[in-house]
């Protein structure tokens, strides 16, 4: 029999955390949940949440070492968090998004010591949706390309994470600089767009989980790709499997392609 996988999940009152903890609980065969963490001064911490979890407001107290941390938290949060886990040497994953160039490279920087797993989309099926992109992005390379995200009114970054990320495989395979070509939304007179220019645009309201759309714009016609989210179980099961993945690993930096590949034997 596998060996379960122990938890600690920071951000545990949250959306995703909280999600995560349930859908843990109910694979209790798989998964053993330790703790849950919050901010000092949140209302549950020091409590139990409704499952029977304890909430902690410090991740050091009740780290033993044999856990792995998944975090959904805030980018200021996880990398206080990712410092506490390297301090125990604990694997560390996370989907929060909004991280700065900063503290990506603090994410990087601190896979030479421990494993980290950093998705900004947790689903296996949008990380089959980047290979779709991967793949039609090399095919249509005459082909104007856009891309659009909706997100619940909630949401406090923008672009999406999941959205930079469309533009980065676009950029790699199309061999451009992200930094040069994308344009976030347009306003005014901005004149006719270049061919190298991929535009992002992003849409807020209601409690719309996720949505995501690649547009390939040719000569008297568009291509479009989606995936549509509709509840988060899809991110916090993906989240349970990169920690499952990850518990063994050395040290490096992963994400869902690499998870992929090794269910998949690719």
């Amino acid at each position: 029999m596998e060996e379960k996988t122990k938890i600690i999940v920071c951000g545990a009152a949250g959306k995703m955390g909280s999600l995560i903890i349930k859908l843990a609980i109910e694979n209790k065969d798989k998964f053993e949940v330790k703790s849950g963490i919050e901010y000092k001064g949140h209302p549950i911490a020091g409590k139990l949440n409704q499952q029977g979890i304890p909430i902690s407001d410090s991740l050091s107290d009740v780290i033993s070492g044999d856990e792995v941390v998944i975090d959904f938290s805030t980018p200021d949060s996880a990398i206080k968090h990712l410092e506490i886990c390297i301090d125990k040497n604990i694997p560390f994953v996370t989907g929060v998004t909004g991280f700065s160039n900063d503290q990506m490279m603090s994410l990087k920087k601190a896979s030479s010591y421990i494993p980290v797993f950093y998705s900004p989309n947790m689903s296996i099926g949008v990380n089959l949706f980047f290979e779709i992109i991967r793949f039609s992005a090399d095919l249509l390379k005459e082909y104007e390309i856009e891309i659009s995200e909706v997100h619940h009114n909630l949401k406090k970054d923008a672009p999406s994470g999941t959205a930079k990320k469309i533009a980065d495989i676009i950029c790699q395979v199309s061999r451009r600089d992200v930094e040069k070509v994308v344009k976030y939304g347009r306003e005014g007179i901005t004149g006719a767009r270049t061919f190298e220019e991929i535009g992002i645009h992003s849409l807020r309201l209601g409690d719309i989980v996720g949505e995501h759309y690649v547009y390939f714009g040719g000569k008297g016609e568009i291509i479009e790709l989606s995936h549509r989210c509709y509840n988060r179980e899809a991110f916090a099961s993906g989240a349970l499997k990169a920690a499952s993945f990850l518990k063994n690993k050395p040290a490096g930096f992963y994400n869902m392609q690499n998870l992929i590949e090794e269910v998949t034997n690719v």
